[in-house]
């Protein structure tokens, strides 16, 4: 079983916002495979399906962004799944809008969602998929995550979310360094 997790921020006003970018990856393969989301005993909705008959749970954890992995680890460890089984997809600044980038491994790079993973799954060893939101041209980071993308940018976000998903359901059936390659 693989588990792609989305990272986001539970609660309607967060909905749209560049931070919430891994929920609306997450939510376009929900929507491609027609399943439901139900709410989990550790405070996240998780969705399950099949993508070339593997079986596939997508994860949105909703212990808000900075204490994911309070939920993801749990998950992981209930359905028993393997560091290797695990795809995150998140909002990175460091990436122009509507960019996206696959990675095996690495640092948080900043990212609080990603820190909480990192510090809980007590490795940086897994599988991500980045999707760029650019950096404000000035003022406070948390205003500008926390915003919703302006409509010169929906389209590109809109581009890469469904990029992303793609990415998903191509990592499920392939080595994630070939669907890296491919993507990157």
């Amino acid at each position: 079983m693989k588990m792609i997790v989305g990272l986001g921020n539970p609660g309607k006003k967060y909905e749209r916002t560049r931070h919430n970018v891994g929920f609306m990856v997450v939510d376009e393969l929900s929507y491609r495979f027609q399943t439901p989301w139900k709410s989990s005993k550790f405070n996240g909705m998780v969705s399950e399906l099949r993508i070339n008959g593997e079986k596939v749970l997508l994860v949105k954890p909703l212990t808000f962004m900075n204490v994911s992995g309070e939920c993801v680890r749990p998950l992981m460890d209930y359905y028993q799944i393997d560091i290797e089984d695990l795809i995150v997809v998140y909002d990175d600044l460091d990436l122009p809008v509507g960019k996206i980038r696959l990675r095996q491994k690495g640092s948080a790079g900043g990212h609080n969602g990603m820190k909480s993973l990192i510090q809980h799954l007590k490795t940086q060893e897994f599988n991500r998929i980045r999707v760029g939101i650019d950096r404000p041209p000035k003022g406070e980071i948390i205003h500008y995550v926390l915003g919703d993308f302006p409509k010169a940018e929906q389209a590109d976000i809109i581009e890469a979310i469904k990029k992303s998903a793609d990415a998903v359901q191509d990592a499920v059936k392939l080595p994630f360094i070939e669907v890296m390659n491919q993507y990157n």
